[in-house]
């Protein structure tokens, strides 16, 4: 059975010393005048509008990351505060204020399903890549974002690294497969910019 073009973003599923994901988020700031729709699992980074910053500097201000070269990842949005206005409301429409809550990627493994774009082989593990915004859902919420899998290479500055194939019942080695991944280019708890290079 070939796998499903089904994509849902990233989603974290354990830390990198191999215990569970802890659930630990940030809560993050969108501004009202941010016109970028957003979604679970979608790839974030710092706003860098200084009139979309939360102006009480409580909570840090974010936006979509593009997930392209050189982009820096902060975390990955997993829910949103309750939208008064829609409490049923599971992504946030663009130039909507609201708070998401985001799970920072320097010591998350994530899964991503790739976008079909290149037959996956061995050489996957192991190598660097980019993102790329496929349709989201804004009835499940769910981010469209998947791995570019036409942009396997050493380059450091591509923001995921592949680990490896998802041990997840169904998931083949072919297109549209489910990938554990770390992010490479994104913040430890020290501010540094981190960078995974295959060897």
């Amino acid at each position: 059975m070939s796998n499903p073009n089904a994509p849902f973003g990233l989603r974290p599923v354990r830390q990198l010393n191999g215990s569970p994901w802890n659930g630990q988020t940030i809560r993050c700031y969108l501004h009202g005048s941010y016109a970028q729709a957003m979604y679970i699992g979608d790839p974030v980074e710092y706003q860098t509008e200084l009139d979309y910053k939360d102006t009480t500097l409580k909570h840090p201000s974010v936006k979509l990351c593009t997930g392209a070269t050189a982009h820096a990842v902060l975390g990955v949005i997993v829910s949103f505060d309750p939208l008064p206005t829609n409490l049923t409301l599971q992504y946030n429409p663009a130039s909507t204020e609201r708070y998401c809550n985001v799970v920072l990627s320097y010591d998350v493994i994530f899964q991503i399903r790739d976008d079909g774009g290149g037959t996956p082989t061995k050489v996957y593990t192991g190598q660097n890549y980019t993102m790329t915004a496929g349709t989201a859902s804004t009835v499940t919420g769910l981010s469209g974002y998947q791995l570019a899998s036409t942009t396997p290479a050493t380059t450091q500055a591509h923001p995921l690294h592949i680990l490896s194939l998802s041990d997840i019942e169904n998931n083949e080695l072919g297109d549209y497969a489910i990938w554990d991944v770390i992010v490479s280019t994104c913040f430890d708890v020290t501010g540094r910019i981190l960078g995974v290079t295959a060897s």
